[in-house]
């Protein structure tokens, strides 16, 4: 499905063109959207050239995702790709970028998108924080708040797989038990047999390695059947669709955040603060108060990211060349000390991500909102 920017894309004839995929419906729609939003924010000039944007929708499927990816390269010519924003289809998407030599920067999760950033990740980038990040922070919560026993359930896809890798290595490495290890479909409707395993072993925390809405299930299973410990949850709840959909069920969540998602409370010796509320005013001022998250802020950041690599890109080459995505991807490469909402990014040839611990902290569901908790 195509989605014109009319406001953005008034020159027939842009000088750089911008491909973006998203997942605007489908089952990650609720991370889609918002990322969506924030792009219809970007600026129609970057470096004084104009820029037209093409959103694509991969209605939350790899295949389409895949279908997009060569659409945008082939016959729409872009000179690099923003998206897609979950783990799956930016996987399925690597060959195509690689032999398009096209630069993506990915808005999904996990570090095996660019890791290792050789071969066919040479060419890709992504914006969120890697789990490794958000695990290491997460279990030292857990570890100060004296949880001793853990169960895990997770996406059965590389979602989960990437959050079982860096929560389950973390966790030994904190003297945390992993009791109970399930998984489940992001299309399940019931989870009711994880969940009677895992409050048979007694945890005395659950994790629930999910995104978006889907995320919801596990918990709401775990509150009726009378779970009474700690849930955690990832960064990839961070959508108004979880709240809405989880109400009174996910109050007092914990969960690692970027921390433009609680920038208004975030302590003010905070390296992002100003960036983080710069956006999140923003945001608001264009969809209403209390509508920024996690996804939203790393879309802006991609438009940071790319804002600050055109310029060196532009004095090497011409836009829709070969040559001009190559010197794109290597400026991307090159970034050093930018602020972007989430954090402090410095990448390298060795690194395609770039933040360190100034991009994440702990955050707790209070009163249907996403609130600081810990860190940063």
């Amino acid at each position: 499905m195509f989605f014109g920017l009319s406001v953005l894309s008034t020159i027939a004839n842009a000088q750089i063109k911008i491909g973006v995929e998203l997942a605007v419906t489908g089952p990650a729609a609720a991370i889609g959207a918002p990322s969506k939003n924030a792009v219809l924010l970007w600026p129609k000039q970057i470096a004084g050239q104009r820029v037209d944007y093409i959103i694509l929708d991969d209605a939350s499927d790899p295949s389409n995702a895949v279908r997009n990816a060569h659409k945008l390269i082939s016959e729409d010519k872009v000179d690099l790709i923003v998206g897609p924003n979950t783990t799956p289809n930016a996987l399925a998407m690597l060959d195509v970028i690689a032999e398009g030599e096209t630069p993506m920067v990915a808005l999904a999760a996990s570090a095996a998108i660019v890791s290792p950033p050789d071969g066919k990740r040479a060419w890709a980038f992504k914006m969120p924080q890697n789990d490794s990040h958000m695990a290491t922070i997460l279990t030292q919560h857990m570890a100060d708040n004296h949880i001793r026993t853990v169960a895990f359930i997770g996406f059965a896809d590389a979602y989960g797989d990437s959050w079982w890798r860096e929560f389950s290595r973390l966790a030994e490495l904190r003297k945390i038990k992993i009791v109970a290890t399930e998984r489940y479909n992001r299309t399940d409707t019931s989870v009711i047999g994880q969940t009677l395993k895992i409050m048979a072993a007694q945890p005395d925390a659950v994790l629930i390695a999910a995104a978006a809405t889907p995320a919801v299930l596990p918990q709401r299973t775990l509150v009726e059947r009378g779970y009474k410990g700690r849930i955690y949850q990832t960064h990839g709840i961070g959508t108004l669709d979880f709240l809405k959909v989880g109400g009174k069920e996910v109050e007092g969540t914990f969960f690692p955040t970027g921390p433009a998602v609680v920038a208004k409370q975030l302590p003010d010796g905070n390296p992002v603060k100003k960036t983080a509320l710069d956006f999140t005013r923003r945001y608001e001022a264009a969809y209403g108060t209390d509508t920024m998250t996690q996804f939203a802020a790393d879309a802006w950041g991609a438009y940071m990211l790319i804002a600050n690599a055109i310029p060196q890109a532009l004095s090497k080459a011409k836009p829709g060349t070969r040559e001009f995505r190559a010197a794109l991807r290597d400026a991307l490469e090159q970034t050093h000390n930018l602020t972007v909402p989430q954090g402090v990014i410095n990448m390298s040839p060795i690194d395609h991500v770039g933040l360190d611990q100034r991009s994440r902290v702990m955050g707790r569901i209070v009163g249907n909102k996403f609130t600081y908790a810990y860190g940063g």
